[in-house]
């Protein structure tokens, strides 16, 4: 009856991002998996360019291991821990950012995996492609080329996105500082971003990918909105989460709103904890229905 939090990191992120978090789900009595997706973790790629002193040629060609990794293997692979979680009860599934479109392909495959998906804001796609949606008047604060700054090399050239986050220029840093942790002391910006790994894959997905009603709208959903985030205003979390709603009327989200930037809420997890704890306290609740309707039948 004890459910299972499985965690999904966003863009050049990885499962260390989450050791606060399931540090202080731990001590409230969860239980939680932090997900590394292909080419991630240790897994990714960190060449002897990227060190100190850096090769910046060296950095911009060399191969990394996520070039070829598409959406769907990474559904696939959430998809197969996914699996293991369920022997062992109900499955909560967590998503952060870009992490979230691995969720949506995941829940729209396997909606029998996952007790409830919690979208922490994360993209979601209903009625756009997510590369569309950056098109959209919701998107027009985000500052896009903050992340040019510091490209190393030719996306199309490598076939995946490298990002030179242990760059010195005082430009991309203040670029990045603004668009994922404004909130949080100069510290904890730079010990976070170098937690980063440089490469991300460049599959965003299609159409198909999109929330599915039959599939994906089954399942009890809630997102958890950020309220100073700027890399996913609060504008286009609302976009999503009324397009989910309208796509599935009888299965509205169950909304929550937490302070903080992008990043904030795991430097600082304790608020985001107590809200994934009484979705918790909600699956087991569900679960025992579940199990009592059964033994009456």
């Amino acid at each position: 009856m004890q459910p299972t939090f499985v965690l999904v990191h966003g863009a050049f992120s990885n499962s260390f991002s989450f050791a606060p978090l399931q540090a202080e789900l731990g001590l409230l009595g969860h239980r939680s998996v932090a997900v590394d997706l292909p080419g991630h973790g240790f897994g990714a790629t960190y060449t002897r360019s990227y060190q100190v002193p850096q090769d910046l040629a060296g950095l911009a060609t060399e191969p990394g291991s996520i070039k070829g990794v598409t959406l769907a293997d990474n559904a696939a692979h959430l998809i197969g821990i996914l699996e293991r979680a369920k022997q062992n009860g109900p499955v909560i599934l967590v998503s952060h950012s870009r992490g979230g479109m691995t969720a949506t392909a995941a829940a729209n495959a396997r909606p029998d995996l996952i007790d409830r998906v919690v979208y922490v804001s994360a993209w979601c796609p209903v009625d756009l492609d997510v590369s569309d949606y950056y098109a959209e008047p919701e998107m027009a604060t985000v500052d896009a080329a903050s992340l040019g700054l510091a490209l190393a090399g030719n996306p199309a050239e490598l076939g995946l996105l490298r990002v030179n986050f242990r760059t010195a220029n005082p430009e991309a840093l203040a670029a990045f500082k603004a668009g994922f942790l404004a909130d949080g002391t100069d510290e904890e910006f730079l010990t976070f971003l170098n937690t980063f790994q440089p490469d991300e894959n460049l599959d965003v997905g299609t159409s198909a990918d999109r929330a599915q009603a039959e599939t994906w709208g089954r399942i009890p959903k809630t997102y958890l909105r950020l309220a100073d985030d700027t890399s996913l205003p609060l504008a286009i979390q609302d976009r999503l989460i009324r397009e989910g709603n309208a796509l599935t009327p009888d299965n509205p989200y169950d909304v929550h709103t937490l302070a903080g930037s992008h990043l904030k809420w795991l430097v600082d997890p304790a608020p985001a904890a107590r809200v994934l704890g009484e979705l918790a306290a909600l699956a087991r609740d569900r679960e025992a229905e579940f199990a009592a309707d059964r033994h009456v039948r």
